[in-house]
């Protein structure tokens, strides 16, 4: 995630000043922050005891609404909250809905450390706090959000790490006389798909950017013809379904990575013409939530411009976004002139911790039934995930 680094009104810099702990030494928690002044388990505890009311439940939920609809998970990063109030991720820091909240919860977050701690800490002990929260990687991570009721109050539970796929959480309720509750309670997937639960867990997709937020400049070229008489076409994929996910509940999302490497256009007439080509890459994220296993989301992702009668090979590359050092799959372009073929080497990064869903060539004749039709659509079983081309 890329650090974001924002200066925050006096008032509330100087209520920030201690975190909390939970307490609760015997069970599984997971590490704190780089600074060690937090934990997932820490914000979790903190964030149910804040007297949470229905304004609160929106604004989060607007939040991972407009993270959604950006191509991210459905999340709302800390450092948002407390500078872009119902901001989603892709939202730049900024947010029209800010001025709507009565009271943002960032606001609680002041008046609890404040009621707490008062005011022992000083000035730097107050901004390393403030450091610590509002430029960590931890979110609020709501699954299943699309069908809250608007009135329902969350579970809030932290992701334990170690591959877990439940953990202790707060129920948060308001009883019958107005008081403000809190339970543990057990939480599961299970739980989450039947009533709102609030994952605390880090970060890991704000530095990219999803196929929702790429603007679509291509354009068909000339007549659709090459100097060869051949036709040229647009490749693309227009629909992409996950048949298993890749991450524990906990952690949200899968995040695929796709790319592309081509000699896009190719269209040789002459020997000379060779040394006027070189290999591109295309490189794009899909993100798929926990909601869309097994289900076909439709988008309009162009990998090549001008997929010509010439390109002989693309190599093409799936994974599942994990981490880890950068490495390269070193393959190659194909294409074919006079009756030759000539690959074009490139290389394609990706982290060596990912998922490796799939990774090869596509061949200009596993297309050719499309190509003798003119163009259409062609569904593929690439690993454990179905991607459906389509040439036009």
């Amino acid at each position: 995630m890329k650090t974001m680094k924002r200066l925050l009104p006096l008032g509330l810099l100087a209520a920030l000043a201690l975190a909390s702990c939970d307490g609760q030494k015997n069970r599984l928690e997971p590490l704190p922050d780089e600074n060690g002044l937090f934990s997932l388990s820490d914000v979790a505890k903190i964030l149910s005891d804040l007297p949470l009311q229905n304004g609160h439940l929106a604004e989060v939920h607007d939040a991972v609404s407009a993270s959604s609809g950006n191509g991210y998970d459905e999340e709302y990063l800390l450092t948002d909250l407390f500078h872009a109030p119902g901001a989603g991720v892709g939202d730049n820091g900024t947010s029209t809905k800010a001025a709507g909240y009565a009271t943002p919860l960032r606001e609680l977050f002041a008046d609890y450390f404040s009621r707490k701690y008062g005011t022992k800490a000083g000035a730097a002990d107050v901004e390393r706090y403030i450091n610590a929260l509002s430029e960590s990687d931890m979110q609020i991570y709501w699954p299943y959000s699309e069908d809250w009721d608007g009135r329902s109050f969350p579970i809030v539970t932290f992701d334990p790490g170690l591959g877990a796929e439940s953990n202790y959480g707060y129920e948060v309720r308001i009883d019958a006389s107005g008081a403000h509750v809190v339970d543990s309670v057990l939480v599961t997937e299970q739980v989450a798909m039947q009533r709102p639960v609030w994952v605390i867990n880090r970060n890991d997709d704000a530095a990219f950017t999803p196929w929702e937020l790429f603007e679509d400049t291509s354009t068909k070229a000339g007549d659709g013809k090459t100097a060869t008489g051949e036709k040229e076409y647009i490749f693309s994929i227009c629909n992409f379904k996950m048949l298993r996910h890749y991450d524990t509940w906990f952690g949200g999302a899968s995040e695929f990575f796709i790319k592309t490497g081509a000699v896009d256009g190719f269209k040789a007439t002459k020997d000379d013409d060779l040394k006027n080509y070189s290999p591109s890459m295309t490189d794009f994220m899909v993100v798929v939530r926990r909601n869309q296993l097994g289900k076909k989301i439709p988008f309009n992702a162009i990998l090549l411009t001008n997929f010509t009668d010439q390109m002989e090979k693309i190599a093409f590359m799936v994974i599942e976004d994990d981490g880890g050092t950068t490495t390269n799959w070193k393959c190659s372009a194909v294409v074919k002139y006079n009756s030759k073929q000539y690959g074009f080497e490139l290389e394609i990064p990706y982290k060596d911790k990912d998922d490796v869903v799939w990774r090869g060539q596509l061949t200009r004749n596993y297309f050719q039934e499309l190509f003798d039709k003119g163009g259409g659509t062609l569904s593929s079983r690439l690993g454990d995930v179905e991607i459906t081309f389509a040439l036009e």
